[in-house]
């Protein structure tokens, strides 16, 4: 089903739109989410907390903004910092949240990186370049806030965002080719 299509579904509250979005996104939204809260069921937990927010946030989406999935996952990210962030979380889950290189080992569990590349995701991000890439692969998939990710890499919070900003632009172009 195009995109179009579901989107229509979606919009008038449709049961099978929804039921066709979480067939196709929640592996890859799923992922996202262990990436960041390092625990299955309490990203379990969230994977169902983040679709019924998407499913009430669907009138927010503007098609002219961006695709539905990176809108998703944009919803989907700053959801889970919202709950990392929060004290309950902190207090209780303190250790989990804990950044390593542990991604390949997610990826094969939970298959997040197939998901990725049937969507085509994994293949635009890899065409962006090297400085690029690694932006969007640390804020998007790893889970990082900007001003961590500034901080860990020594530069100015504004010039991360004007970077992230560009790298955001060239997967749009690669998008809109297709």
């Amino acid at each position: 089903m195009e995109e179009k299509q579901l989107l229509k579904l979606l919009k008038t509250k449709d049961e099978e739109g929804f039921q066709i979005l979480y067939r196709n996104y929640s592996d890859v939204i799923y992922g996202m989410i262990i990436r960041m809260l390092k625990d299955p069921d309490e990203s379990a937990d969230m994977l169902q907390e983040v679709f019924v927010r998407i499913w009430t946030k669907m009138d927010s989406y503007d098609s002219k903004k961006g695709r539905l999935f990176t809108w998703m996952a944009n919803l989907t990210r700053n959801f889970v910092i919202d709950r990392i962030r929060s004290a309950d979380y902190k207090n209780h889950n303190l250790n989990y949240f804990v950044r390593d290189d542990n991604v390949g080992s997610v990826n094969r569990k939970f298959n997040t990186e197939q998901n990725i590349n049937t969507i085509g995701l994994k293949g635009q991000v890899n065409e962006l370049k090297e400085n690029q890439r690694v932006l969007i692969q640390k804020i998007y998939f790893e889970g990082y806030t900007q001003v961590d990710l500034a901080e860990e890499l020594d530069i100015p919070l504004g010039t991360l965002k004007t970077r992230v900003r560009a790298a955001l632009k060239e997967l749009r172009k690669n998008f809109k080719e297709e």
